[in-house]
């Protein structure tokens, strides 16, 4: 019963861990970029796009904010469920 297309409810777990490892060291460089890096970052994406500073700082930590509550939804949610049951 506890075979999913051959994987073992352990082995998505670990999965689902690993996921979140990668998911929250992206969303760690993307701050630390942004932190140490946004003036360039700015006036990079300025050439581009009209964009003030504080628009530019809202898409960003908006962007940060709908990535995490991925992370949580789409891979802790799922881990700690699988725990649960296990």
């Amino acid at each position: 019963m506890g075979e999913c297309f051959g994987m073992s409810i352990e082995t998505i777990r670990s999965f689902l861990l690993g996921c979140i490892g990668i998911n929250y060291g992206i969303l760690l460089l993307w701050f630390l970029a942004f932190m140490s890096v946004h003036d360039f970052m700015h006036r990079l994406h300025a050439r581009w796009f009209r964009l003030s500073v504080e628009q530019f700082d809202a898409i960003h930590y908006s962007g940060m904010a709908v990535y995490k509550i991925g992370i949580l939804l789409l891979n802790l949610v799922p881990y700690l469920a699988l725990r649960m049951v296990a």
